[in-house]
Parts: structure tokens; C-alpha cells; sequence
């Protein structure tokens, strides 16, 4: 697990410039968002899968790498815009805390938890930038 908030901070910055390196075609930044939500429910199912081996070390790098995308997408929040941004910063807090229990006990079902909101996440940005993704075409 990460140990302090330098190594978040830091490992949240690599995994954003990692994602952002493979991805120099991206067309816009709500694209990103999907990316990462996207990265969130992949990383998760190899965290699962490795659980189901019993392979500890795969388990927690691909929950650490989930963690690392919650980092991000906290940090990329604009708190200027009030409740909204409050209450997604707790939501992926929250997220968080399911994924570090997950990884301590080895309960799917809090994984399981953290894929139903990242699908309902996922769903809403697609909703909410569905125009917005239009236009730049």
C-alpha cells in the first residue's frame, strides 16, 4: 500500500503521466475521464483475478494502480464548484478505503462496490458530455 502522501502524490502524478503518455491522442479532457474510469474497472478486474490465484503480489499492484487513478481524479477536482466537487471528492475517498479493506481482507464484494460506482460514474460523464463530444468532432 502506498505509505504517506508524498508517495500517493507522487504515484498519482506517474500514473496520470503514464496514462496521458499512451494516450497522446486524446481528443479532449472528458475523454480522459472515461479513460481513467475505464482504467479504474480494468485494474480491478486483474486485482480480482489475482485474488481468485492467490497471486498477492499481482493483487496489489493493480490495486495500488486503482488507487493511483482515485488519486488523480481527487486531485483534478475543482473545488471552486462546490457541492458537486465535495461530494465526488468523498465518493472517491471512499472508494479508496473500499479498495485498501479489499486488499487487507481479500473481500471481492467491497471490489465488487467500487465496480457498481465506477459503472454509474462512468454512465453519468458519458450522460453529461455526450454534447460536448459532439461539438469537438
Amino acid at each position: 500500500m502506498l505509505t504517506s502522501k508524498g508517495t500517493m502524490m507522487a504515484s498519482s502524478n506517474a500514473a496520470y503521466a503514464a496514462y496521458n503518455q499512451n494516450n497522446m491522442g486524446i481528443d479532449s479532457p472528458q475523454k480522459l475521464i472515461a479513460m481513467l474510469y475505464e482504467g479504474i474497472l480494468r485494474f480491478i478486474y486483474r486485482a480480482k483475478k489475482a485474488m481468485d490465484a492467490g497471486d498477492i503480489e499481482s493483487k496489489v499492484l493493480f490495486l495500488n494502480k486503482t488507487n493511483a487513478i482515485f488519486f488523480e481524479l481527487i486531485n483534478s477536482l475543482d473545488m471552486s464548484q462546490g457541492q458537486i466537487s465535495e461530494y465526488l471528492q468523498g465518493l472517491y475517498s471512499r472508494q479508496i478505503q473500499l479498495i485498501s479493506e479489499a486488499n487487507i481482507t481479500n473481500d471481492q464484494s467491497k471490489l465488487d462496490e467500487v465496480v457498481h460506482v465506477t459503472r454509474e460514474l462512468l454512465e453519468a460523464w458519458r450522460d453529461a458530455t455526450k454534447g460536448e463530444d459532439e461539438l469537438a468532432k
